[in-house]
């Protein structure tokens, strides 16, 4: 199905706004620990670094219309390089601007320059940008929207974190930094941790630690949204779905009908909100003979910003379909394709603010991107969580591995304790 979804959480972002930042200084601790050592021991070994921290500033200034601007640009042009167009695709911009922006506190000159004008803002303005992002956050009593972030890294292969880069993703996203020792416990405990933060939504991100990595910088996001408006069952029928292969699904249609209409002469749409008014869902069906991809290359930030705030206020019929997506993705090639290629490039990226390494210089190994959204008649439930991969560069360097799940596959949840699983099935066609 050729179904594409914006993440509804891009125009959330920009009713926030920006905050400073303050900085501090991370504790230092010892490293070790086996598999074997399992849970206890990494528990032993596993250190809160931040606790020095001073939080963000709570004051907020009206986020400006160039950072919106840029923010949603990114947005669009990440989801334009990603999307596959056989294929439902889902991302969280939102997510994966998180992770990028707080590895960017650790890049220093041409790498810095390709980052930032990848994200489409210098650093120290995205800084300002999720400071403020997260005191809003905290002051939301709906609590509908949940981002929280972490650090973790080794000090195997003689890996040093800057204190400097430590302290400033502490001040500015919130983000914990823990020294683990990198073995199948810190698969173990970094999963966790993004089951915890996306209530469940993402219950891992990582497969295994390649031995040359030294650090992880990982966002989880998490919404969970009821209807202002929810459905009745007597709203809600089956109907016919035309797929972009030419097939025909019966899926179940939810029948509303909304106030806010979009339009721009080349797709319309509405605006849904959740109790509370402050998240809303957006759909938009371009017109008949533009396509969505023909849709998404006239669009760019500023046009997405305009769209959304010049809807009128009149009745619209709405037919929606109840869907559920999970999806799962690797960056790298991604963020390349958009310009960002130094911080991949093993022996010419610069990090040098990030940290140290005895072995090697340190460069981004993958980006691992994971999402969920389930939309139905009582509201949306939405899941995402990021993982940067910094290595070291190693004298015999490993290839790359790259899952990419664009064709029928097999999944499975397992209990990890003994190898057990306990669900299996296969995707061979996504909507059925």
């Amino acid at each position: 199905m050729k179904t594409r979804i914006l993440c509804i959480l891009l125009t959330c972002a920009l009713l926030l706004s920006l905050a400073g930042c303050a900085s501090g200084k991370p504790a230092s601790s010892q490293s070790g620990g086996t598999d074997a050592a399992s849970s206890q021991k990494t528990q032993e070994k596993r250190v809160d670094l931040m606790k020095k921290v001073t939080p963000a500033k709570a004051e907020a200034e009206p986020i400006t219309p160039e950072a919106a601007a840029a923010a949603s640009d990114f947005a669009l042009r990440l989801f334009r390089a990603a999307d596959d167009p056989d294929h439902n695709t889902l991302i969280s911009p939102l997510s994966v601007l998180c992770a990028l922006a707080m590895t960017a506190n650790g890049a220093e000159d041409a790498t810095l320059l390709q980052m930032e004008s990848t994200l489409g803002m210098r650093r120290d303005l995205y800084n300002e940008f999720f400071s403020s992002y997260l005191s809003a956050l905290r002051s939301d009593s709906s609590n509908a929207l949940k981002l929280a972030n972490s650090i973790w890294f080794t000090d195997r292969n003689g890996f040093e974190p800057k204190e400097d880069f430590l302290a400033l993703n502490g001040a500015c996203y919130g983000a914990d930094a823990y020294l683990a020792p990198f073995d199948g416990s810190t698969v173990q405990e970094i999963n966790d941790w993004v089951k915890k933060n996306t209530d469940g939504m993402i219950p891992s991100i990582l497969d295994q630690i390649p031995v040359e990595a030294v650090m992880y910088l990982v966002n989880a996001l998490a919404f969970e949204g009821k209807w202002e408006e929810a459905y009745d069952k007597s709203d809600v029928s089956s109907g016919v779905f035309n797929a972009a292969d030419g097939t025909k699904q019966t899926v179940d249609f939810m029948y509303s009908e909304e106030q806010l209409y979009l339009s721009d002469g080349n797709a319309s749409g509405f605006i849904k909100y959740y109790r509370g008014g402050k998240y809303a869902f957006v759909a938009l069906l371009p017109d008949e003979g533009v396509g969505v991809a023909k849709y998404l290359d006239s669009l760019d930030g500023a046009k997405l910003q305009a769209l959304l705030a010049n809807r009128s206020y009149e009745t619209v019929y709405a037919v929606t379909p109840k869907f559920e997506t999970r999806t799962g993705l690797e960056l790298s090639e991604t963020l390349k394709a958009m310009g960002m290629e130094l911080p991949f490039v093993s022996n010419q990226a610069d990090f040098s603010s990030l940290g140290t390494s005895k072995i090697g210089n340190l460069y981004i190994s993958r980006i691992l991107h994971k999402t969920y959204i389930s939309v139905d008649e009582t509201g949306t439930r939405a899941g995402a969580a990021s993982a940067v991969e910094v290595a070291a560069e190693c004298a015999m360097e490993e290839e790359p591995k790259y899952v990419r799940l664009d064709r029928p596959f097999i999944y499975m949840l397992i209990d990890c304790e003994n190898n057990l699983p306990f669900f299996i099935g296969t995707m061979m066609k996504p909507g059925e």
